[in-house]
């Protein structure tokens, strides 16, 4: 597995005016080309009386699959130039959708390259990026006794608790970014005095940083 990759936060939405054309651009973490493709029906049923949805995704971490759609508009000016916002921040597991209303004067090749370019920048930004790193899922039981002082840890080492089950223990399930693995393992194990069960359950991707 790639040890980590870059991509967007959360959905962020953006609007640019361009000699009265409206372009409403938006940008949506997917995990899949069905994702992905869910999101442009979705935009075309948002605006279904827009003439064009254009699109570019990038999904995949270890071979990336991109695609990208001038959907009407003239070839290259849209889908590509979109496409190379997602590429050239060296993002995967995105799409962008700009849709656009056309304002009665035409922009020429050139102004529409520089639209659908700055609504796909304005949209990136405001869903902000992060890297995901390879992280390890751990799951631990112990006593009722010491489950709130793990559970108090793991607040302050901002690892967020993904499930927990009450039977007559308390069994806890969380994902570590790989660089602390070890010492959180070791910090549970003191706290504990040793008494929780700590056991590595899978790898997954997890925010490093944001």
């Amino acid at each position: 597995m790639k040890e980590q990759y870059q991509t967007i936060h959360k959905t962020g939405e953006s609007l640019v005016i361009e000699k009265k054309s409206k372009f409403i651009g938006i940008a949506v973490p997917v995990s899949s080309e069905e994702e992905a493709l869910a999101v442009i029906a979705e935009e075309k049923r948002r605006y279904r009386d827009a003439r064009h949805h254009c699109s570019a995704f990038c999904v995949g971490i270890e071979q990336p699959l991109q695609r990208a759609s001038d959907d009407g508009e003239p070839s290259g000016t849209a889908g590509k130039p979109m496409l190379e916002v997602i590429t050239g921040n060296n993002l995967c597991n995105v799409i962008i959708v700009v849709t656009r209303y056309f304002g009665g004067t035409l922009l020429g090749t050139g102004g529409l390259v520089r639209a659908y370019t700055k609504a796909a920048v304005e949209a990136v930004e405001a869903a902000g990026t992060v890297t995901m790193g390879l992280g390890h899922r751990l799951r631990t039981s112990c006593d009722y006794s010491t489950a709130g002082k793990i559970q108090y840890l793991l607040g302050t080492e901002d690892i967020s608790v993904l499930n927990t089950d009450y039977t007559d223990k308390v069994t806890m399930e969380f994902l570590v970014p790989e660089a602390g693995c070890g010492q959180i393992q070791k910090k549970l194990t003191d706290l504990s005095g040793g008494t929780a069960s700590i056991e590595e359950i899978g790898i997954e991707y997890t925010v490093t940083d944001n």
